[in-house]
């Protein structure tokens, strides 16, 4: 059983910053991808950046110069850091990462800009 673990949510105003972490319970190497994905309310969930099979990065284009994913693979741990932010960007923030065919969730951190 994968466990992914969020954390590094909150309140910032507009214009701030924020990083998030996620803590994988295993190796992140054994993930097929690995990364974010948000979902505001009343809208659907919709990814925000993740690492790709091939080690590359994929960014949703709301987000493109001035979020960045990266990781510390002796920690299992992906981060987002988050700059610029806008009070679009609220939402509960979630981490993601697929073995196999499964698809692993966290349980979501809450990001609120406001000021």
């Amino acid at each position: 059983q994968v466990q992914l673990v969020e954390s590094g949510g909150g309140l910032v105003q507009p214009g701030g910053s924020l990083r998030l972490s996620c803590a994988a319970s295993r190796s992140i190497f054994s993930f097929y991808t690995m990364g974010w994905y948000r979902q505001a309310p009343g809208k659907q969930r919709e990814l925000v950046a993740v690492f790709t099979s091939g080690s590359g990065t994929n960014y949703a284009d709301p987000v493109k110069g001035r979020f960045t994913i990266s990781r510390d693979n002796a920690k299992n741990t992906v981060y987002l850091q988050m700059s610029s932010l806008k009070p679009e960007d609220t939402a509960v923030y979630y981490c993601h990462a697929v073995t196999g065919t499964i698809v692993h969730w966290g349980q979501g951190t809450q990001v609120t800009v406001s000021s």
